[in-house]
């Protein structure tokens, strides 16, 4: 457990100008049975290498409303993928992360945190999803990165995030 939380940079900000939170964590994928392990696992090295990086914020303002930034870099170049949000922590399985958080409560179909991206010819790709809505307590844990966006997707890699939550 020790060595996984050292692999995460994490910092929670409380107040400030804004009001409400930031949750900021980063990580550098590495394959699940790494001799180090990290936050940032990579199930399939053609689409995200070991060593690439990631970095996800969280900020919820004082009114429940929630953006999420997720910017990754050392990525395959030229190449559109998938991420959402998810309900459990990375493991050595890409389903271990379970299914997509949505944002209504017992798994009930409802909105889910997309961010989807597009990298440049350097393998950089970013995105943003901003909702009225904040996460609950306990129920978000990860960013699963896919093959491509849409449902049917292949799960490529994960990054288990310290996100912070509006509701219990």
């Amino acid at each position: 457990m020790l060595a996984t939380l050292s692999a995460v940079t994490a910092a929670v900000l409380l107040g400030g100008t804004t009001g409400g939170y930031t949750v900021d964590a980063e990580g550098r994928f590495a394959p699940p049975a790494a001799f180090i392990p990290s936050a940032a696992v990579t199930y399939d090295q053609s689409y995200v290498p070991a060593a690439a990086s990631i970095r996800v914020r969280q900020h919820t303002d004082t009114g429940g409303a929630t953006t999420i930034d997720l910017r990754i870099t050392g990525t395959r170049p030229d190449h559109s993928f998938g991420a959402s949000v998810h309900r459990y922590p990375c493991g050595a399985l890409p389903a271990d992360a379970g299914p997509r958080y949505q944002d209504q409560p017992g798994g009930a179909d409802g909105d889910e945190v997309r961010l989807d991206f597009t990298t440049d010819a350097r393998g950089t790709g970013a995105a943003t999803d901003r909702h009225s809505w904040g996460l609950r307590r306990g129920e978000a844990a990860s960013v699963v990165i896919q093959d491509r966006p849409g449902d049917d997707a292949t799960r490529v890699a994960c990054f288990t995030v310290p996100f912070g939550w509006v509701t219990a």
